[in-house]
């Protein structure tokens, strides 16, 4: 029988700190933790990556590095001054000598990047050698995933295979329900939600007003606030895009993520704390919508997967939708037809990295929740049978998983060439 601990402990190991964008930290996590094994600064370093990992760092500032991006300055920065004991805030600890090591370091040393062939969207291996001493780390399925260490051509530590290690995580969220979500996030105890979701509120509020604040990326938040009649609706896609803004450029502030992702982890809370701030909704209300928003989010992903050619902003949306749907009086159908509505306006966007457009796309997306969410309270719905409607919530999103996870697996491929093409 599922009890509240089985959600709890969803939640607590999905919503974690992270500073920057969660692929580039990744990078640098497992970096820190090679030349911690290596225990010398490596003379070469092979980093083999999945095309989702390529495609994800590519376009963004990788924080704490006054503005480097890619892979090689991920690598470089995490090994000569991050932290591995860190997380995914492994960057936290880097000062500007460390910079400046790192683009010395760049500077008198190729870092070799090639393609991984593996079936994993988030897999990669970074060897680092300094004459005959070798370390290697390879981490899959999630960012601080290590699943095999080797020192000298010795394994130090492993884990189960690949497809074990993947099919067990699925498996740990294959009975999320909608209703059971519902369910949970209406009777647990408040106690044992706040340690857990405070830290999203404050976080993610937090870099999204320094994202209003000040220029970062191409300003999408502070756009659409200057252009746009100022409603509830404007503020939280305004305010959404703005923690993107800032974070996608490089801002050191932590982001608290959703299923390993930092604009997911601000498009499924920011529109919930905004809608709760222009309605006076009480903190145990809040804190249960995010509880709520944040697991429909995670069932979403489920079979999409962490990494794909599907714009987790929507999955992240769609659960800020619900959980305002709830906030508002919706009852248990009306949370199910603001998933599926939205679901039916916006699913298939595609994700081409992450970059400074992530922020207009979870503008997007939030507006899609929106509508979504205003067309189950008029129950004005988009039916079965309905392009990818299905009869029921669950097989609608088991539907929508398939379309992101085996129709657009040819996308992403094309959308990894096109990328490295652009180079």
């Amino acid at each position: 029988m599922l009890v509240s601990e089985d959600y709890l402990q969803i939640l607590r190991e999905e919503l974690v700190p992270a500073l920057g964008c969660t692929e580039p930290i990744a990078l640098a996590f497992g970096a820190a933790k090679a030349r911690e094994v290596l225990d010398l600064v490596p003379d070469h370093i092979q980093v083999a990556c999945s095309g989702n990992i390529i495609k994800n760092v590519k376009g963004v500032v990788v924080p704490n590095t006054q503005g480097m991006k890619g892979i090689e300055a991920a690598v470089a920065i995490g090994m000569l001054g991050g932290s591995s004991k860190l997380g995914l805030e492994v960057l936290s600890s880097v000062c500007p000598e460390h910079i400046g090591l790192a683009k010395d370091y760049l500077g008198t040393h190729a870092i070799e990047v090639s393609l991984l062939n593996s079936r994993e969207k988030l897999h990669f291996v970074i060897t680092m050698s300094n004459g005959d001493h070798i370390a290697v780390v390879e981490i899959v399925r999630q960012h601080t995933n290590i699943v095999r260490i080797e020192h000298d051509g010795n394994v130090v530590f492993s884990k189960k295979s690949e497809e074990d290690i993947t099919q067990e995580i699925v498996d740990k969220r294959t009975f999320l329900t909608i209703k059971g979500i519902l369910s949970f996030s209406q009777q647990v105890a408040l106690s044992q939600l706040l340690p857990i979701i405070e830290p999203q509120i404050v976080c993610n509020s937090a870099i999204c007003e320094e994202g209003l604040l000040h220029k970062w990326g191409a300003s999408v938040g502070s756009n659409i606030l200057r252009t746009l009649e100022p409603t509830v609706q404007t503020r939280a896609k305004a305010v959404s895009a703005a923690g993107s803004d800032a974070r996608m450029s490089g801002c050191e502030m932590p982001v608290v993520i959703n299923s390993g992702s930092g604009n997911q982890g601000i498009a499924v809370s920011i529109p919930v704390i905004e809608f709760a701030k222009a309605h006076s909704i009480e903190t145990e209300r809040l804190v249960r919508a995010l509880a709520l928003s944040n697991l429909v989010a995670i069932r979403q992903k489920v079979k999409i997967g962490r990494l794909s050619a599907y714009c987790g902003a929507v999955s992240a949306a769609i659960g800020a939708g619900a959980a305002i749907t709830w906030l508002s009086g919706g009852s248990a159908a009306q949370i199910d037809e603001t998933i599926s509505n939205t679901l039916a306006i916006i699913s298939g966007m595609v994700c081409d990295g992450a970059k400074p457009s992530c922020a207009a796309k979870i503008s997007v997306a939030v507006d899609a929740a929106f509508l979504g969410h205003s067309l189950a309270m008029a129950q004005d719905n988009f039916i079965a049978g309905e392009g990818l409607v299905s009869s029921n919530i669950e097989d609608t999103i088991d539907g929508i998983g398939r379309l992101a996870s085996e129709g657009m697996e040819q996308t992403d491929s094309v959308i990894l060439s096109l990328m490295v093409k652009n180079r």
